[in-house]
């Protein structure tokens, strides 16, 4: 068996140029071309990522088959011989398994069971074709049909009709008779074209009054190119690039034939309806550059596939301008009268989406196109290319590798992603889609790969001679969703309106806190005293031989701490959780060599943020595995680091040290952030295991230093940080797949908390221990050889209790699935302690990064953990966020943000969880743009838009109702009022305002003070006055009494 089914032949090459050729001399006219003028839908406002909806009532719900592919009889009953019979049992012909289809699925003897199959999953029509060479076998339908196959043919149709299942019957789906391959050179012949019309003619008279919708072929194209042109399928031509154009035109014309007859003959009294099936792939332009280049470039693309036939047939009657002009020598001609009778001559689009054509275009990626299974965008393309028609989408799905079994997981989520995609095309595009049908119904015969591959929604044991029907996982996806038209909403997509918790932890999360000693402001620290501008160059000058006095360097000398803390306020949190650098504190690893600087400098931090009435949530170790060194200082790394017990010891040391020098301004502490990540970096299991042992040990007796030593006095609660990602089962059908996500929560999150916490079901004697469902699963399998290490008794004492409240880091959700064991002896990577395998479902929008934006799967994730430990202690979620690409505008954050929080708040009030906090990822861009709420400083730190949106969640500490009143106080919430706000922005204006009312004050009271003075001065001296007027008085009364003088 070859593993590449396309050969790099010269004809293959042929056709890329033809797919994709472009002449900048010309410039097309489809409308179809706006698709990609346009933006791509954003996968984060409203419905552009997943649409909770059903479908028109009536919906035309299908699944189907072909007759060479399930058949089987090959040679019963009078059946004639196919060019895929032909094809299969001849040898030495190129990429090709050596399967044939001689039994294949049985469907002929098996039809009934078929019936069955379509009624399990509540379809309401079912696309099947009609064997050309098992009605003629010598393809001549002047000759008497083969009794046999119309009588199957008829039970099958009566059946279908009886259980309300409409037949979609194709009238050629690639089984040509030999004999018309041998006397004509099959569809080379322009001969066919007439022969095609008799037995449509046959088959509409025969089966029409009971028959709604025909199909006259299957994928026209792929007849052409790989039948006619590559030889990869039946009958094995290698004609090149000239001989697939004339096939596609005897195609077109042998269908336009069926339509006429049809129209003319039969229409009036069997009121059905005709088409044709075509495939097509969908191409988005160069790294998504809509350049008009590009767009003609994707424009071709669909035109050299899909148009070549729906131009004719769906258009004006001709090919496209770009087909006729790139190769206007090979390409056969219509007459004008052809035209006219080629055009509109099918009654809906029917489309073909799945893997055959969409191989083709694998190799388009040289051209720098993207071949992308995009069928929402496909159907707008055909809406706008076409004239609006109604879409039967005849053909949609995937396949999957045939040791996948029943057990389709991946096949699910494609099924999902395409159904979805056409119903956001229904109601958000306007493209009218009456039906879709899942193919195939049953595995069978895939072409040129045999039975290696499958597409079935029930499985065939082929090796089996009854051929049971099995119902696939898909299956019963497929059921559910036709059972609910669709995707309803249900009750949790409703959102909650109501408060968090008044003392609720509104927080950002940082790593490892940067030290900058620099820049530093040498102000009072600097002994020299300088001249400025001596040699006119502005620059200063120390004068020799003059000395200051200095004082200590303080915390204000810092720049950097008031700039960064200064950030962190501007958003409205209230607390900053931020990790301490173990090994810049002590580098050897203990306390011979303690950097009292950067002490100092975390100091001033703690400092800064209580001047500003902010809380810290301080970490003491937070791994790295940007340094080889995962963050501990190098001497205990290069000791062995957490396999060894002296890293345990000195862990206890340091955070005594920390408690110690810091713990006055520390109200949460973590001892450790995720441990349980820590130990991916260790290849073995063994190592693992004791790396997790000793986390947990060290832990635990800093937890216990804390409360021994410190908590009476500084009164703060101590844990450890979980990354808490939740694990839903892949496949919901599958119990494997349920006990696997429990699997992988247990040992990602019970690993730790058990033994701290117990659960809720054990006994206290029993706490302080690893979860028995992980060491019973360990032990039954004997994974890696080694069981988890044991606890003493002492340990266990130690462990018990050991955690003041939960801290959890959640991201996303993760699909989980059992692990294939299949083919373990080629593992690149050593499978997980879990035995888990991680999926992603294509429906949910992800990030630049690849994390997956689930909202939901917060509220499961904080439900579990509450469900196991109970609601006594805290849930706090000290770490969340996302990626964006975008500078300012990261809509992507925003939507995370608003739809996280909003889980969390269900989580609280509807789930009773006991949680006090949420904390975002992170303050600042290192670099680019990725988890920052400010850009890096290479950009002005400058802040994102998600900051206003979690601003404003923090000002109404939840999602209130319009008219609910803010039901926290102002304390409590940090929140300054609008006119203080105002006061600290404006500083210097204060100060100076206040300044000029004192100045005014003192003035007002001088003059006042002048006022009084001057007044008491001047009656005190009338009072002098008057008394000296009447001293006058009296001494001029005694003078008077003098005798006068005489001469």
């Amino acid at each position: 068996m070859q593993n590449h089914p396309f050969p790099p032949t010269y004809f293959s090459l042929s056709l890329l140029l033809l797919v994709l050729s472009w002449n900048h001399a010309v410039c097309f006219s489809g409308k179809g071309r706006s698709i990609w003028q346009k933006p791509k839908p954003n996968p984060v406002i409203g419905d552009e990522s997943f649409l909770q909806d059903i479908f028109p009532s009536g919906f035309l719900w299908g699944s189907g088959t072909s007759a060479f592919q399930t058949e089987g009889a090959w040679n019963l009953d009078g059946k004639g011989t196919s060019i895929w019979d032909h094809f299969t049992h001849s040898s030495g012909i190129s990429n090709f398994t050596g399967d044939t289809a001689d039994v294949a699925s049985d469907s002929y003897n098996n039809w009934k069971e078929d019936v069955d199959a379509l009624e399990y999953l509540g379809v309401r029509s079912y696309c099947f074709s009609l064997s050309w060479p098992r009605l003629f076998p010598d393809g001549n339908a002047a000759d008497e049909p083969n009794a046999a196959a119309v009588q199957h043919y008829s039970r099958l149709i009566d059946r279908l009709l009886e259980k309300n299942i409409e037949p979609i019957v194709t009238l050629y789906h690639w089984d040509l008779p030999q004999v018309l391959q041998e006397e004509y050179g099959g569809w080379k012949n322009k001969t066919l074209v007439g022969l095609f019309e008799a037995y449509a003619d046959f088959c509409f008279r025969t089966f029409g009054s009971r028959v709604r919708y025909w199909l006259t072929m299957n994928n026209p194209y792929l007849v052409a190119v790989q039948g006619y042109g590559t030889g990869v399928h039946a009958p094995g031509e290698k004609g090149g690039l000239s001989v697939s154009l004339i096939v596609a035109h005897n195609l077109i014309r042998a269908h336009a034939k069926a339509w006429h007859i049809y129209n003319a003959l039969f229409r009036a009294t069997q009121r059905g309806k005709v088409s044709i099936v075509l495939g097509s792939h969908w191409v988005e332009p160069q790294r998504g550059q809509a350049s008009a280049t590009n767009v003609a470039l994707c424009q071709q693309s669909m035109e050299a596939v899909l148009g070549w036939f729906a131009n004719p047939i769906l258009g004006e009657g001709d090919y496209p301008v770009s087909l006729k002009q790139k190769y206007e020598l090979l390409l056969p001609r219509f007459t004008p009268e052809e035209q006219l009778w080629v055009r509109k001559t099918a009654d809906f689009f029917a489309l073909s989406f799945g893997p055959n054509n969409l191989r083709l275009g694998r190799n388009l990626l040289n051209y720098g196109q993207t071949v992308t299974p995009d069928l929402r965008r496909l159907l707008c393309w055909i809406k706008l290319e076409y004239g609006d028609p109604s879409v039967l989408v005849v053909e949609g799905g995937w396949f999957s590798e045939a040791s996948v079994g029943r057990e389709d997981t991946v096949a699910i989520y494609l099924m999902k992603s395409f159904i979805n995609q056409v119903l956001q095309a229904v109601k958000l595009d306007g493209v009218q889609v009456f039906g879709y049908s899942a193919w195939s119904l049953v595995d069978g015969y895939e072409w040129n790969f045999g039975y290696s591959v499958r597409r079935g929604l029930f499985f065939i044991n082929f090796n089996q001679p009854n051929r049971t029907r099995s119902p696939k996982t898909t299956a019963q996806y497929y059921r559910h969703v036709i059972s609910d038209n669709g995707f309803p909403s249900d009750e949790t997509s409703t959102d909650v309106r109501a408060h968090f918790p008044c003392k609720f932890h509104w927080g950002i999360a940082d790593s490892t806190l940067q030290v900058h000693f620099f820049p530093f402001s040498p102000q009072f620290t600097d002994p020299h005293l300088y001249s400025w501008n001596v040699t006119g160059d502005g620059s200063l000058h120390p004068v020799p031989g003059v000395k200051l006095h200095t004082r200590p360097a303080q915390c204000t000398d810092y720049l950097a701490i008031r700039g960064h803390l200064r950030l962190f306020e501007s958003t409205g949190a209230s607390h900053y959780r931020f990790a301490l650098n173990w090994s810049l504190i002590l580098p050897q690893g203990d306390r011979s060599n303690v950097n009292t600087e950067a002490l100092r400098y975390y100091r001033c931090v703690l400092t800064e943020l209580k001047n500003l009435e902010l809380e810290a949530v301080v970490i003491l170790y937070h791994p790295t595995h940007r340094t080889s060194n995962l963050g501990l200082p190098e001497p205990l790394h290069a000791s062995g680091g957490w396999l060894k017990n002296s890293t345990v010891e000195a862990f206890q040391d340091y955070a005594a040290l920390c408690y110690q020098e810091l713990g006055a301004w520390v109200r949460y502490w973590i001892t450790i952030n995720e441990p349980n990540r820590l130990v991916d970096v260790y290849f073995s299991g063994p190592e693992r295991h004791q790396a997790a042992h000793n986390l947990l040990l060290a832990h635990a007796k800093a937890w216990r230093l804390y409360e021994r030593e410190y908590y009476s006095q500084q009164q703060a609660l101590v844990s450890l940080a979980l990354h808490a990602d939740w694990a839903q089962p892949a496949n919901p059908f599958l119990e494997t797949h349920t006990v696997a996500a429990e699997r992988f929560l247990l040992f990602e999150l019970g690993r730790f908390l058990d033994p701290l916490l117990g659960t809720r079901s054990e006994e206290k004697h029993r706490k302080g221990d690893y979860p028995h469902e992980m060491k019973a699963y360990l032990k039954e399998r004997g994974l890696h050889g080694s069981p988890l290490p044991n606890f003493t008794e002492t340990e266990r004492e130690e462990l018990r209790g050991a955690l003041s409240f939960i801290a959890l880091n959640h991201f996303t959700t993760r699909l989980v699935s059992p692990h294939p064991h299949a083919h373990a002896d080629f593992q690149e990577k050593p499978v997980p302690d879990h035995d888990c395998l991680i999926l992603s479902d294509p429906t949910w929008p992800s990030s630049s990064l690849g994390q997956a934006l689930v909202p939901w799967g917060l509220r499961k994730m904080l439900t579990w953990v509450t469900e196991r430990y109970g609601r006594a202690l805290p849930i706090i979620v000290t770490g969340s966020g996302i990626d964006d690409q975008a500078l300012v505008e990261d809509k992507l954050r925003q939507h995370y943000l608003r739809n996280y929080l909003q889980e969390a708040l269900k989580a609280y009030h509807l789930d009773r969880v006991n949680l006090q906090g949420f904390y975002m990822w992170k303050l600042q861009d290192r670099h680019g743009p990725q988890f920052g709420l400010f850009t890096s400083k290479q950009h002005q730190s400058k802040a994102k838009a998600s900051i206003a949106v979690y601003r404003e969640i923090i000002t109404h500490s939840g999602f209130p109702n319009n008219d609910t009143m803010q039901p926290c106080r102002f304390t409590e919430l940090h929140m300054n009022c609008s006119v203080c706000d105002w006061m600290f922005k404006n500083k210097p204006m204060v100060v100076f305002l206040s300044c000029l009312l004192i100045t005014a004050v003192m003035l007002a009271a001088l003059v006042v003070f002048v006022i009084i003075t001057k007044r008491n001065q001047r009656q005190k001296r009338e009072r002098q006055k008057t008394r000296m007027n009447r001293r006058r008085r009296k001494e001029g009364a005694q003078m008077f009494l003098c005798p006068a003088v005489k001469y």
